[in-house]
């Protein structure tokens, strides 16, 4: 097998990943497991929760970005240090990369192209991009454009949870018909943020404009690095094959710096979305 750059691999013996867990292991590109960076794990030992609770869940693979903005500085050898650290605290529990949360400041879109694999994923190619739910500039397509000529995909981070492009998602999809890619929360599908955010998220993917499903966990409590519901959901409603795409191949190939593939979500054999999709949900904050 060929270990990721940046990652540690699992030691003989280690007893995680568990065997127990579900036979679809996920990877995911959004989570804010590193202690003391941004507003995230804010422990190591609350890191290494974080981690083994993904594992146990059927996480193989999950990248830590932590964000990139004024609040939160991003410094490299930072994020790079204290992921190895915490793989090593886990015991090779999960391979653990690095990427980073990255918002459109004018310093940050400066130093992104001038250094195009210091933010990205596994310093390869896709970058995950949080935009402002105050406002998206008219300007968002021009940096995207920029980005993409120098190498960079944007990956539009939870629009679904994005009040601002709610009733504008054909700018999501000229985005996509342009290079980038868009990445939904799996607690949006549950409801976890709203309804609306469910509804988003899901017209988001039956319009073949949904690339990957990642956790954006934040801790073990609330919004925690658990994706085998959300899996099995998606499973549930639109077949193993579409879920593969989201929360296996398409996450693989964004840490390899592969291409990614789209398709459109339809109903499997014998399901209607709304006999899923409906049920209750329960608001959360969505910074």
């Amino acid at each position: 097998m060929v270990w990721y750059q940046g990652t540690v691999p699992p030691e003989p013996g280690s007893s995680f990943p568990p065997e127990a867990y579900s036979k679809e292991r996920v990877i995911d590109i959004h989570s804010h497991i590193l202690p003391g960076v941004d507003d995230g794990a804010e422990t190591i030992e609350q890191a290494v929760e974080m981690v083994r609770m993904a594992a146990e869940n059927g996480t193989t693979d999950i990248v830590a970005t932590p964000h990139a903005n004024t609040e939160f500085p991003f410094d490299p050898e930072t994020v790079e240090r204290k992921a190895s650290e915490l793989a090593a605290a886990c015991g090779g529990a999960l391979r653990i990369h690095t990427g980073c949360d990255f918002h459109l400041t004018v310093d940050n879109i400066q130093d992104a192209l001038s250094n195009p694999g210091k933010y990205t994923i596994n310093r390869g190619r896709y970058l995950l991009v949080e935009l402002s739910d105050r406002l998206v500039p008219t300007t968002t397509d021009e940096v995207f454009r920029r980005m993409l000529a120098a190498g960079i995909i944007p990956v539009v981070t939870h629009p679904e949870r994005n009040r601002r492009l709610h009733r504008r998602l054909d700018r999501v999809e000229k985005w996509v018909a342009e290079g980038s890619c868009v990445q939904i929360t799996g607690d949006s599908l549950s409801g976890r943020f709203g309804k609306t955010a469910r509804a988003v998220a899901t017209e988001l993917m039956e319009r073949g404009l949904v690339h990957f499903v990642a956790s954006d966990a934040h801790g073990t409590r609330d919004r925690k690095p658990v994706l085998k519901a959300a899996f099995e959901q998606v499973a549930e409603a639109y077949g193993e094959d579409y879920a593969r795409l989201l929360f296996c191949d398409n996450p693989k190939a964004a840490i390899e710096a592969a291409p990614v593939l789209a398709a459109k979500a339809e109903p499997a054999p014998g399901r209607k979305w709304y006999q899923f999709w409906r049920r209750p949900a329960r608001q959360a904050k969505t910074s």
